[in-house]
């Protein structure tokens, strides 16, 4: 999988199944529905969890509470836009998966 193929299954009225937590919780966000995304990853005590964690809240406009979450992803709160980031965080976990 990549970037692209992943953007593809955002048409599909489910996440596929075999996408990990992560990207679930990505894939929930792009589809518009932030309180699945975060369901799905809040209770997930990783790194990238966090690193997503950091985003959702960054997405919700609570900066204070996603610069905890960066934090604990080891990360600082990015100057790019959140699309932007959103792709980047796609593609390395997609990487990540393939591993």
């Amino acid at each position: 999988m990549n970037l692209e193929i992943f953007k593809e299954t955002l048409n599909r009225a489910l996440a596929p199944a075999d996408l990990p937590v992560y990207l679930k919780a990505l894939w929930w966000d792009a589809k518009g529905d932030w309180d699945t995304a975060h369901e799905l990853i809040q209770d997930v005590n990783d790194e990238k969890a966090a690193w997503i964690h950091a985003y959702l809240h960054r997405a919700e406009g609570d900066l204070a509470n996603a610069d905890y979450w960066y934090r604990r992803a080891g990360r600082q709160r990015p100057s790019v836009s959140l699309k932007e980031e959103w792709e980047s965080m796609a593609t390395e976990l997609i990487d990540a998966n393939q591993k």
